[in-house]
């Protein structure tokens, strides 16, 4: 065999074992990449994303699209190959496991954390939009979680509204906490409570619910702080003066709440919230219609680019890093709040993109 020859030969074998060898060894690194967008004012699976009864709507046009991002799930193992492919591409981001899963999480954990989040998402969005929209929202505090092992557990109940804690009357759930923690651990606290199922009835007959009881709880000590705790997690639940039901498989995260706000609001008001453009979005939101950060945001830009968005909804927080790598096309908008994303939608329906609050690097 010609020296020629076999030296390529033994190359190509190495390269092969090579190869044989990266698909083998696993590295701490999972990708993230572009993923699907929805139109918050069309449907998903045959059906709306988002469907109003009870309340007159408006027909709709354009684009309101909230945007994903696709991640390996926390149990696959990346190999060396595919680590260095996803260096290499342009439209994905390698990055430690540990970022996307800390702490050891699980695919299940992650999954659940997720769906949780998701559907805080929701509700926050509906409250926002009806508030923006001046229509009225009950809220009340209630038994987000109770803490397995502790001592609210088979006494407090998730779902239970709690009305006062030692006679003080609670309004917000972090008002719970502190009330809580004014005694030391070992002392007794007295929760006034409506218990869920009451208070289930109650809103499904369109009633204020009634028939208080007290629930005398002691205190321990939190693992690792000297402060007083129940073991259970406060939350908000509201009550809608018509239903609003956002259907969306497969998704998880708090991210689209941004967008989620803006579909309800078009859908409740006259005109078009679009005027018929394709804009795209992320952004968290909270019940008084502040818009968070969110990750992943230059996969969320890309994908929004490649569905044809044209403008692009960017939180405040998101700005900097969008910027830097903003794909052809499109058109950054920073927005800080929900009114702020209104206002930006009335200069895109004008035809005044040069008013709009642009990103930038700085």
């Amino acid at each position: 065999m010609p020296r020629r020859t076999a030296t390529m030969l033994a190359s190509t074998l190495i390269l092969i074992a090579l190869l044989c060898v990266g698909v083998l060894i696993p590295v701490p690194y999972s990708e993230m990449s572009p993923g699907p967008t929805v139109n918050t004012l069309g449907d998903a699976r045959g059906e709306p994303v988002l469907h109003i009864t009870g309340r007159k709507t408006y027909p709709t046009s354009g684009n309101l699209n909230m945007t994903t991002v696709r991640v390996t799930g926390a149990d696959y193992d990346m190999n060396i190959v595919e680590a260095v492919y996803g260096w290499l591409a342009h439209d994905s981001v390698i990055v430690p496991h540990d970022t996307l899963y800390p702490d050891g999480k699980t695919e299940e954990e992650s999954t659940q954390e997720n769906a949780e989040e998701f559907s805080q998402s929701q509700e926050s969005a509906k409250v926002a939009a009806l508030e923006e929209l001046k229509i009225p929202v009950t809220s009340r505090v209630v038994v987000s979680t109770v803490v397995k092992d502790s001592p609210a557990q088979g006494k407090l109940h998730a779902g239970d509204v709690i009305k006062a804690v030692d006679g003080t009357a609670v309004e917000q759930p972090e008002d719970v906490a502190k009330l809580v923690t004014e005694h030391k651990p070992g002392e007794d606290v007295v929760f006034t409570i409506i218990p869920a199922k009451a208070a289930a009835a109650a809103e499904k007959a369109g009633k204020e619910p009634r028939g208080t009881r007290e629930i005398t709880l002691t205190t321990r000590k939190a693992p690792s702080e000297d402060r007083a705790i129940v073991g259970i997690q406060a939350g908000t639940d509201h009550t809608f003066p018509f239903e609003i039901d956002i259907k969306l498989a497969d998704v998880g995260g708090p991210s689209a709440g941004l967008m989620f706000s803006l579909g309800i609001i078009d859908k409740l008001t006259p005109g078009q919230l679009t005027g018929g453009k394709f804009i795209a979005g992320t952004g968290t939101i909270d019940d008084s219609g502040k818009v968070g950060p969110i990750g992943g945001i230059n996969m969320k830009l890309v994908g929004a680019r490649d569905a044809g968005a044209r403008y692009f909804l960017t939180p405040d927080d998101n700005c900097a890093a969008a910027a830097a790598d903003t794909p052809g096309g499109l058109t950054l908008v920073r927005v800080k709040t929900l009114d702020d994303a209104k206002k930006s939608l009335e200069k895109i329906r004008a035809g005044d993109p040069a008013g709009l609050p642009s990103c930038s690097t700085g």
